[in-house]
């Protein structure tokens, strides 16, 4: 949201009308270019201009004088720097230029250079769009006069294009660019960049000699340079070597592509480049820094491109691990370390991956790393990367990854929940690597309550990563618990939460655990007494296979109570339904028989056993109700599989109250589907016994008395129980005379004083239309087998519109002999 201010300004700019706009582009015409005089004015209008241009989502169209004078601001070096931005501001907002036209003409200023890309990055829409730009700046990359300083600027720029567009490079331009990053990676100078000396008061000021660089923690830099070399100034070729750095990785994923093929030969090249090579060699370099060069390094300048430059980034890498160890001097520095410790071994992992000879040099450093930051939960970041070498190279190695992953997927979630940066890169991390991870990676499936605990405390921002990542968590052998540990996502969330701030808050500072509000205070108190420990540390559990559920799951809902209205409970409870059909939409691609019936009893048990959240219950069971229909039309023998669990929920009118739509489901398909022509051991007795309870059911929620309260229930809960009464009677025949007189008081009780007060007319005409139909049907009982037990063959039978098919004539016939007997109900 906009402040009152600002959003007066927005909604000017966008109704603007033509005329007076036309009127303000001339004007800004006339002004431009400048004099200092009315350079005040210029950059006024000049942002008006630009808050007019970007307050629609419609780009505008300037007239071509204006656009020119604009361009020309845009690459004119001695135009201000403000003009060049405000401009290129505008220039991005509006409609598509001429781009070829911008990017001609460009000289050696670096800022309008920066400039004018922006614009062409923002506008283009192919490859030819770039071409212009990206051909000036190779011409930069390549220019050898000391005095052009654009090469720091054009890498970032370079970078960004061929982002946009791989193919804009030709093999040749891709080797060029090879050389020079390879000669910057490798031979920047280790001695800081001149610097200026006033002399004293007396003398002229003077230059003083380069200063040698210096490592983090203060010492003299005694190798070549990299970004973890310490200086007051640095030199162009300092630069290049950083800004190369920053951005070889994504040159090395986008154009090194020949090592995964040519991994042997490549090698048995650079051996035998190594034992014959012994000439000197400068290529663009100053002898005092090649003086510092191994003969190996030296000798890898007669690799092609390609392999050199994986060569020279591979000997960076190992230099700046070896960096990292040192202990710096500033914090910056030490974040700087853990920073080029990620990007050094993910930029090793993506050589390794080309040039499968380079695992047997990285692995010693790689695994020397790993026992170095494993025990310091401060490097967790850092140890990403390594899990991922490991993932991708164990193998090739022979060397064993479980104490790798066990640490990743155990220690972390645990302990570094509450790391929001850590969790998004953890989460994609899993994403990336899903299919390995549940190939080679026993661990993974079964640590599904640790990477719950980064949903729970971050929930808004990882739920789209999560729907995506929980199919790949899903085993029959665990399926069960995984369920469970998703309905009882938010009473993670408060156990997260309770842990959290027990950790914060001594025990014995009581004055800050009453700040935080009885409620929380008390569960607080249940979070650290023994008695409860046992419920909190099954909730809180590292991994699973410690059972599916708990006994006391109530007593945990209780001791959590004071969290309901936490924020984070209440987004972590909102975001259960979506997982929930995730969960149920993959998991009955993956189910047998035993598993479905076993979801069944959990939707049973757990729709009456959910964290007291306001709307929660409510969804889940709607959640429930739609994938029951599901299970059981999958698997119609699960109504006699669990034959007596069903029996018992449908009996009890309490299930009504709490959990209608559910229990109204669970009617439903009882009706639909407990049948000899689904499941052959369907016998007499069950279908008897079911009709039993609905029917107990149905007449005690429709015995209305004066002094009673009207009905709780719904016109839709009271049309399925008659249905299904119906149904199961046309099944048992005996059972016909009971269903009729039943259905034949639905009238009066749907006229009665209290029901036609509670329910609307068209409610009330729904219930005595359905019973008048079911009568009618159970007064021809082979009729009503025929109609209210479908053929199990097809899943959406269009008989009544089939001309050819019998049924539209019986329905007909039946019509016509009940119409004869229109007196179906008592008066």
């Amino acid at each position: 949201m906009y402040a009152p201010g600002t959003e007066s300004l927005v909604k000017q700019a966008r109704e603007i009308q033509e005329e007076e706009l036309q009127r303000f582009y001339g004007r800004i015409s006339k002004h431009l270019p400048s004099n200092k005089e009315a350079a005040v004015e210029v950059v006024d209008s000049l942002q008006r201009l630009h808050l007019i241009v970007s307050a629609t989502k419609y780009a505008r169209t300037l007239p071509p004088d204006l656009s020119k004078k604009l361009k020309t601001l845009l690459r004119s070096p001695s135009c201000p720097e403000q003009f060049q931005i405000l401009s290129s501001a505008v220039l991005r907002e509006s409609l598509p230029l001429s781009l070829h036209t911008l990017s001609t003409e460009l000289g050696q200023d670096s800022r309008a250079l920066s400039c004018v890309a922006s614009v062409v990055l923002s506008q283009a829409r192919n490859k030819e769009d770039l071409l212009p730009l990206c051909q000036h700046l190779l011409k930069c990359l390549e220019s050898r006069q000391p005095e052009v300083q654009v090469p720091k600027h054009t890498l970032p720029i370079l970078s960004k294009i061929f982002s946009f567009s791989p193919q804009i490079l030709s093999e040749d331009q891709v080797n060029v660019v090879s050389r020079k990053l390879a000669d910057w990676l490798r031979y920047a100078s280790v001695h800081q960049g001149a610097s200026m000396s006033s002399g004293g008061f007396f003398t002229s000021p003077r230059i003083r000699q380069p200063a040698p660089m210096t490592e983090v923690d203060g010492a003299v830099a005694g190798d070549f340079f990299t970004v973890l070399c310490v200086g007051q100034s640095y030199t162009e070729d300092q630069w290049m070597n950083m800004y190369t750095f920053s951005m070889i990785k994504n040159w090395l994923l986008t154009y090194d592509t020949e090592g995964t093929s040519n991994a042997e030969s490549a090698q048995l090249k650079r051996t035998q480049v190594i034992q014959t090579s012994h000439q000197d060699d400068r290529s663009e370099v100053d002898s005092s820094v090649m003086s510092m060069v191994s003969a190996t390094s030296s000798s890898s300048r007669l690799l092609p491109p390609k392999e050199r430059l994986r060569e020279k980034a591979f000997e960076y890498c190992h230099r700046l691990i070896e960096q990292s160890d040192r202990k710096a001097l500033k914090r910056t520095d030490a974040e700087l370390q853990k920073a080029c410790l990620v990007e050094s071994v993910a930029i090793m992992d993506i050589i390794c991956n080309e040039d499968a000879s380079y695992v047997y040099r990285a692995f010693p450093c790689i695994k020397a790393l790993y026992g170095r930051l494993s025990a310091d939960l401060a490097f967790a970041r850092a140890l990403l990367p390594i899990a991922q070498f490991y993932l991708n190279h164990s193998e090739t190695a022979a060397v064993d990854s479980d104490a790798v992953f066990h640490q990743v997927f155990t220690r972390f979630p645990a302990e570094l929940f509450n790391e929001p940066m850590l969790a998004f890169e953890f989460v994609h991390f899993c994403l990336h690597n899903v299919s390995v991870l549940q190939e080679k990676v026993a661990i993974y499936r079964h640590s599904f309550p640790n990477l719950l605990k980064f949903l729970a405390w971050n929930s808004p921002g990882l739920i789209s990563e999560y729907v995506e990542l929980l199919p790949s968590l899903l085993a029959p052998e665990t399926a069960i618990e995984l369920l469970h540990s998703l309905l009882d996502l938010p009473c993670l969330a408060a156990a997260l939460d309770l842990q959290h701030r027990s950790s914060c808050y001594p025990a014995q500072d009581r004055a800050v655990w009453d700040q935080q509000g009885s409620k929380i205070t008390a569960s607080l108190d249940a979070f650290r007494q023994p008695s409860y420990r046992g419920l909190f540390l099954y909730i809180l559990r590292p991994e699973a296979g410690t059972g599916d559920t708990i006994d006391r799951l109530s007593t945990l809902h209780e001791a959590l109570g004071g969290m309901v209205e936490s924020p984070r409970v209440v987004r972590c409870a909102q975001i259960v339904p979506v997982l929930l059909h995730i969960y149920f939409n993959t998991v009955t691609q993956m189910a047998d028989d035993k598993l479905i019936s076993q979801l069944l009893l959990v939707l049973l048990e757990r729709s009456s056993l959910l964290f007291n959240i306001k709307n929660f219950s409510t969804e889940v069971q709607r959640v429930f109700s739609t994938h029951l229909q599901t299970l059981c039309k999958l698997h119609p023998p699960l109504i006699v599989d669990q034959y007596k669990e069903l029996l018992e929920f449908v009996s009890t009118t309490t299930s009504i109250y709490s959990k209608e739509n559910f229990y109204t489901h669970a009617v439903w398909v009882i009706g639909e589907y407990l049948s000899v022509s689904y499941d052959p051991r369907c016998t007499v007795e069950m279908i008897t016994s079911f009709f039993e309870g609905i029917e107990a059911v149905l007449f005690e929620i429709t015995q209305v008395r004066q002094s009673s309260s009207p009905p709780c229930t719904s016109p839709r809960l009271l049309t399925v129980l008659m249905t299904a009464l119906a149904k199961l009677a046309s099944r048992s025949q005996d059972l016909i005379p009971r269903a009729s007189l039943l259905l034949s008081k639905m009238r009066s009780f749907a006229r009665s004083g209290h029901v036609a007060v509670y329910f609307s007319e068209e409610d009330t005409e729904e219930i005595i239309t359905r019973a008048h139909e079911l009568i009618n049907l159970l007064k021809l009982p082979n009729v009503a087998q025929f109609v209210l037990t479908p053929s199990t063959h097809g899943d959406s039978p269009r008989w009544h519109r089939d001309t050819n098919a019998g049924l539209p004539q019986r329905m007909r016939a039946i019509s016509g002999l009940l119409h004869n007997h229109s007196n179906f109900l008592p008066a």
